[in-house]
């Protein structure tokens, strides 16, 4: 047995595997293709869960996992570890680090194409479209709205800055300000006062115990008439009931939502048939060069964990 040995896919193997190798040579890969693996288990200290194993290859990959008896650290190509699965890594000693940021900048554009969307009413138009009528129709100017921003991690971060590029004036909520943010920060304890002046309000967020239903009922009644909301944190981050009452009620005049508390989003949802609704399924992020970044960031962890260096992004408590 060859302790050390790192365990991947096989289609990051055959992409990222001679980096991999140059970086840590004594190290062995063990490649899982479906159900078939290609070295030896017992001998795994690492795992990189990489981009292309989601959705469908999730299982096989997880089934050969759980036979790593000597694994020592996983690293996942997402940002979120909410998933209890990874509470379990913790508390079985493994060291456990994240790709946070690596799908930040297509993210934040899509929340920009919410943004502009909805205030255009792009979906009136292409329902017009469809039906070959001429329905010319008023617009709004993101410009001088005010953008609440809710998480500013490398996806928030983003969306301030352009936010701010198109002339907004932007407001971002962490749990305590650093001085280093690109717009006007306040801390999450300031959360009503930011409800009452947010025109938009993005949630990027991670799901916590204190952050579920962050937006409820009770939020959403705070946020002026016609605020309209963006959800690319968790889905659990909004109560979607409350949500679908206030955008029927006409409180709210819209949402672009790529996340949700149950996913796929079922089809008897409210959601679905509203007009004033952007769905799409949870693939706000997905761009070619996502798995490069989050390989990106795993070499250099890779690196740093042949040195005995701190490791980027990891998560230390469940």
């Amino acid at each position: 047995m060859t302790p050390g040995a790192i365990l991947l896919s096989d289609t990051a193997a055959e992409r990222f595997g001679r980096r991999m190798q140059s970086l840590a040579p004594t190290r062995p890969l063990v490649r899982v293709a479906d159900d078939a693996v290609d070295g030896d288990l017992d001998a795994v200290e690492i795992a990189f869960f990489s981009g292309d194993l989601f959705p469908e290859r999730v299982g096989p990959f997880i089934r050969q996992l759980v036979r790593c008896k000597e694994l020592r650290w996983f690293h996942t190509f997402s940002a979120g570890v909410d998933n209890p699965f990874f509470a379990g890594l913790l508390e079985r000693g493994i060291r456990l680090s994240t790709s946070s940021g690596a799908m930040a900048t297509p993210i934040a554009h899509t929340v920009m194409l919410y943004l502009l969307a909805l205030s255009r009413d792009l979906p009136g138009w292409l329902r017009a479209q469809a039906q070959h009528v001429w329905e010319p129709r008023p617009v709004q100017e993101l410009s001088g709205r005010t953008l609440g921003v809710l998480g500013l991690g490398p996806i928030g971060m983003e969306v301030a800055r352009l936010g701010a590029a198109f002339g907004m004036h932007v407001i971002g909520m962490r749990r305590e300000p650093r001085g280093d943010e690109p717009c006007e920060t306040w801390p999450l304890t300031r959360l009503d006062e930011l409800l009452q002046r947010a025109n938009d309000l993005v949630l990027a967020l991670p799901l916590s115990d204190a952050t579920h239903h962050i937006l409820d009922a009770d939020a959403m009644a705070r946020l002026p008439k016609g605020a309209r909301i963006v959800n690319v944190g968790r889905g659990e981050l909004v109560d979607e009931a409350a949500l679908a009452d206030a955008l029927a009620s006409g409180h709210l005049a819209g949402a672009g939502l790529d996340v949700f508390e149950v996913e796929p989003l079922p089809e008897d949802s409210p959601l679905w048939g509203r007009p004033d609704v952007i769905v799409t399924p949870h693939s706000s992020g997905t761009t070619p060069g996502n798995q490069e970044r989050a390989a990106e960031i795993f070499l250099e962890n890779l690196a740093r964990y042949g040195r005995g260096d701190a490791l980027r992004n990891e998560i230390l408590s469940p």
